[in-house]
């Protein structure tokens, strides 16, 4: 079950008893079914066990489904996206670790999604079989959507409705407000990336060349020179 408190400002989920963090480190190309599939697999360490499990890019997908099935009510940031060419190039798989490392640091501080059988057992099993009996269970688990909500347990004091059905209107005007700004803010910020690639991109290479010709002017003076403010100038 998960647990509603009441806050200073409200009901609010109730901190997970058992903090902890997880690290991804050491992305290694591995093979199976002699060297037909080739895939990156992840270390993945939880600080309150401190043993490794090795996970691949798919097990943190289905993950990621489980925990869209089961918590409708909350928000679950995406996962780097998929990519079909250059999966084992170098700066695709650091940038990748990066960004499931964040998403990581988002799951294991949420106070529900870190307390989620699911994810106990993607981060603690090691073990093949007992893998895809952890795996069955929590797609057969049937608290999930709207039934969710049967395994809260709620505070005991009283709600006034009026004031409940204002804090809903409240955050409903919030909800909408904020992704219409969200939708606007990715607009105007795409077609600032598209105007930098383009006519920008030359600008800024223009005025990147003049502090260049900076550079080497005060090169040429050596008895007054700096080196440490001509390669500041000229980075």
């Amino acid at each position: 079950s998960y647990t509603i408190d009441m806050g200073p400002l409200g009901p609010r989920w109730k901190e997970s008893p058992q903090p902890f963090s997880c690290s991804i480190e050491d992305p290694t190309k591995q093979t199976k079914f002699k060297g037909i599939k080739t895939y990156i697999s992840y270390r993945v360490t939880p600080s309150h066990t401190g043993h490794p499990v090795y996970r691949r890019y798919k097990h943190f997908d289905w993950l990621y489904n489980r925990l869209l099935h089961k918590f409708t009510v909350i928000s679950v940031p995406h996962l780097p996206e998929k990519q079909a060419t250059g999966r084992f190039e170098e700066d695709f798989i650091e940038k990748r670790k990066r960004r499931l490392i964040l998403w990581m640091n988002h799951m294991t501080s949420h106070p529900v999604l870190s307390q989620y059988e699911g994810f106990e057992h993607f981060l603690m099993c090691a073990d093949d079989k007992q893998w895809k009996l952890g795996k069955r269970r929590a797609e057969k688990d049937e608290m999930v959507g709207a039934h969710f909500m049967l395994t809260l347990q709620i505070p005991n004091e009283h709600q006034d409705l009026q004031d409940v059905e204002e804090r809903i209107d409240t955050f409903k005007a919030f909800a909408k407000k904020m992704d219409d700004s969200v939708m606007q803010l990715t607009h105007v910020a795409s077609e600032l990336v598209r105007k930098h690639l383009g006519g920008f991109r030359k600008e800024f290479q223009r005025l990147g060349n003049a502090f260049q010709s900076i550079s080497q002017a005060f090169m040429l003076d050596p008895p007054h020179s700096s080196e440490t403010f001509n390669n500041a100038i000229s980075h």
